[in-house]
């Protein structure tokens, strides 16, 4: 299995310690979402029960298609795998519209397999992807149980977007390690091979997006932000007296089609604002400070409240045009 790109320190240190032959029991994989820590957390989970089956594998995380490990665990039928994340509500058809936690029950469930020794394996993995979402206090504290008193041969790789978020015991039985956000480069890489078709402009733009992220940009991937960064930056250049410009925006971005594009554009304005800021010197560095407060407090309003797609767009373009002053 190909490993996610960048993070080469974490996974060398997660190397280092299955040679080790004295792996921690539990690890806490933190850091932003969408940078790999999940994917990573896959990999390492067939390769550590691929090597425990006795596959001759050679050094790293590859296994490999062939090997009746990672056959298994791709159809879901591993005895010794589990992985817990929120599931499809109750009469989704569409997989989609996923529950707001991972409730106590799917924890629960877990107890059947801890009762027996490994099947096929002399370990046992079970990723939970994310941690931060578990039921509180049911789910995170059937959690800790078997983090105190953990089953014989048994791994837990934890995922987490916000390590502080959980219980502090939580967090002390596990070993931490960290993945950091993606360089540009790095994600220029991770960009150019999920999106082949995509052009050097719309490449940078999701980079510009991204924070480091490469999940993060997919999901704005298909929404032409190079054009959306194109009409910002216009506007910020050259104003828009006769407010032509905004308007046209504006009700481009308020079709129902749109949908997706307006939420792209309400995180990318005041992201666009705070890039302007560093280039800037005196007065004109305080009204992009203060244009880019307004724009973080418009956007949160705007999804908090639901305001007019139209009328918010409008707006913030009026904010982005105060810049060219």
């Amino acid at each position: 299995m190909t490993l996610p790109i960048g993070n080469h320190a974490a996974h060398a240190a997660f190397a280092a310690a299955m040679r080790s032959g004295a792996l921690h029991h539990a690890w806490l994989f933190a850091g932003p979402e969408g940078i790999g820590k999940a994917s990573f957390a896959r990999a390492a989970a067939i390769r550590m029960l691929a090597e425990g089956a006795g596959a001759d594998l050679a050094p790293g995380f590859d296994v490999p298609e062939t090997d009746r490990t990672r056959t298994l665990i791709a159809a879901g039928s591993h005895p010794d795998y589990r992985e817990l994340t929120r599931q499809p509500k109750e009469g989704d058809k569409t997989g989609l519209d996923l529950a707001r936690s991972i409730p106590i029950a799917q924890v629960r469930a877990l107890g059947p397999m801890f009762a027996t020794r490994p099947s096929m394996s002399d370990r046992r993995v079970v990723i939970i992807d994310a941690v931060d979402d578990l039921e509180r206090p049911g789910a995170s504290n059937a959690l800790l149980k078997s983090l105190e008193e953990p089953p014989q041969g048994t791994i837990f790789l934890l995922v987490s977007h916000a390590p502080g978020r959980l219980l502090p015991t939580i967090r002390s039985r596990c070993r931490l390690l960290r993945f950091d956000p993606l360089d540009d480069a790095a994600l220029t890489t991770v960009l150019g091979e999920a999106l082949p078709k995509a052009d050097d402009a719309e490449i940078a733009a999701l980079r510009r997006v991204a924070q480091g992220s490469p999940g993060r940009a997919l999901g704005f991937a298909g929404l032409d932000l190079a054009a959306l960064d194109q009409a910002l930056t216009a506007i910020a250049r050259d104003g828009d007296r006769t407010n032509a410009r905004r308007g046209k925006l504006a009700k481009a971005l308020a079709l129902k089609a749109a949908q997706a594009r307006y939420e792209a554009f309400l995180d990318r304005a005041p992201a666009f604002i705070a890039a302007e800021a560093p280039l800037r010197t005196g007065q004109r560095l305080r009204t992009a400070l203060e244009s880019y407060d307004a724009a973080r407090a418009l956007a949160a309003s705007a999804r908090a409240l639901t305001l007019d797609a139209q009328a918010t767009v409008y707006e913030m373009a009026g904010i982005v045009a105060r810049l060219a002053a």
